[in-house]
């Protein structure tokens, strides 16, 4: 880990929107609701966006902790926490996310809970049932996990 990289948060600006999808694009994440302007940045010395992560509304008026991505070589540095703990105090009260069933660790050691189908508001609801399963099946990743952080 290299203790020189420094960044810093910042919230993401019109022109910083194409490399959001690209980072998005590049860990195969949800492509859908990529808007900028519901976006956090990480920066470096450059203003050079190195990470990013955004806060969806849904239908239901849920809150969705979306899109979290941290550039290869900066990865290590916090900036992921960072970006969580930032759009956590910047939006209180309770929070959902999805995640691959392998991280759902990290994420409960940040305050989140995994939810069980009944216990999810219905947009996470239908999306875990229309995807978990064919997830499951196709796939060795196990699964997704809906989590729940409330504050």
């Amino acid at each position: 880990m290299n203790q020189d990289l420094q960044y810093r948060l910042r919230p993401a600006r019109a022109e910083d929107g194409r490399i959001i999808r690209s980072l998005v694009r590049k860990e195969h994440l949800n492509p859908m609701g990529i808007h900028w302007s519901r976006f956090t940045v990480a920066v470096d010395q450059n203003d050079a966006v190195i990470g990013c992560a955004q806060m969806k509304i849904h239908f239901d008026s849920s809150r969705e902790l979306a899109s979290l991505v941290v550039e290869d070589r900066w990865r290590g540095q916090g900036i992921a926490r960072a970006l969580i703990t930032s759009l956590l105090n910047e939006h209180p009260g309770v929070i959902y996310l999805t995640c691959a069933a392998r991280l759902e660790p990290l994420y409960q050691h940040l305050g989140f809970c995994t939810l069980s189908p009944d216990e999810m508001p219905p947009y996470f609801r239908r999306i875990y049932r229309l995807f978990n399963g064919l997830l499951t099946l196709f796939t060795r990743s196990g699964g997704f996990k809906v989590m729940r952080h409330a504050h």
